[in-house]
């Protein structure tokens, strides 16, 4: 009878332990999930993709010194040289050969060749539970005729598309689209893609292209659209800068008639200003 008074008192107590611990385990993740949802569901940085493009141009406020053409001519890196200048690189947008027929129609519109301002958006989060951005829409945006005095180009001879997405600003129908040379490719890139992070997941990201209209500057933001365990419906929010002001992304294009504009690479250099019919001066 000790025995078995020995082993029901066993049992009891781990069942009153069993009582105790449910409830203070519930209490606890209801606890951890409290916390979690006061978190910001994700912060974003945007930074400007300065490394060199195969093909670009670039642009700056002034026109170059005598001097300064002749070392630019003669430098071996052009790129590097008119950076140090000031210059700011945009990129030949690569032609979407795999996208859709509307919208390679749409590329070719205008007859002339276009350029993207690039940037990396990285999305950071230190959320316990996943964080879904599945859509994004651009917001505020205001465009004024570009202040740009010289352009200096690098035409392509072919190229490839790049991982990420494009828009146009406006944006035209379906985008943000697709970039990457593969299936999908054209097709809005929140359809069957989205962003996570959180859930063990620090940081995700997306490298846009994005082209203003020709001879302007933009300016605009971002709202985009995101889902979450404490928040299953959804919520659109406004993207902030790290002052906490809502994220300005400047975005500018090449000028419609710049007093100074040179290609060179595929064709020895050439100044377009003076030769405006010389060889690939229709692709600035």
């Amino acid at each position: 009878m000790a025995a078995v008074s020995a082993v029901l008192g066993g049992l009891g107590g781990a069942l009153l332990a069993y009582v105790m611990i449910g409830p203070s385990v519930t209490k606890e993740n209801d606890s951890n999930k409290e916390y979690d949802a006061s978190q910001p569901p994700f912060t974003v940085s945007v930074r400007p993709e300065r490394s060199e493009p195969n093909e670009w141009a670039m642009v700056l406020d002034r026109t170059l010194t005598d001097e300064e053409v002749r070392k630019m001519k003669a430098s071996p890196d052009v790129f590097s040289y008119l950076t140090s200048l000031g210059g700011r690189p945009l990129a030949y947008a690569p032609f979407l050969e795999h996208a859709p027929q509307r919208y390679k129609e749409a590329q070719t519109s205008s007859g002339r060749m276009e350029f993207s301002d690039t940037f990396r958006m990285t999305v950071m989060s230190t959320r316990q539970y996943a964080v879904t951005i599945n859509d994004w829409k651009v917001t505020d945006l205001t465009c004024r005729k570009s202040t740009t005095q010289a352009v200096i180009g690098r035409p392509p001879q072919g190229g490839v598309a790049y991982e990420g997405i494009r828009l146009h600003l406006p944006p035209r129908a379906d985008e943000p689209v697709l970039t990457d040379d593969t299936e999908g490719q054209g097709e809005p890139y929140f359809d069957n893609r989205f962003v996570e992070v959180g859930n063990g997941q620090s940081s995700g990201g997306l490298r846009a292209e994005v082209i203003a209209p020709r001879g302007q500057t933009c300016e605009w933001g971002v709202q985009v659209h995101y889902n979450d365990t404490h928040r299953p419906e959804g919520r659109w929010v406004r993207l902030k800068d790290d002052q906490g002001e809502p994220l300005r992304i400047r975005t500018e294009s090449v000028p419609e008639n710049p007093r100074q504009s040179w290609v060179f690479g595929p064709v020895p250099w050439t100044p377009c200003h003076d030769k405006p019919e010389g060889n690939l001066c229709s692709l600035l």
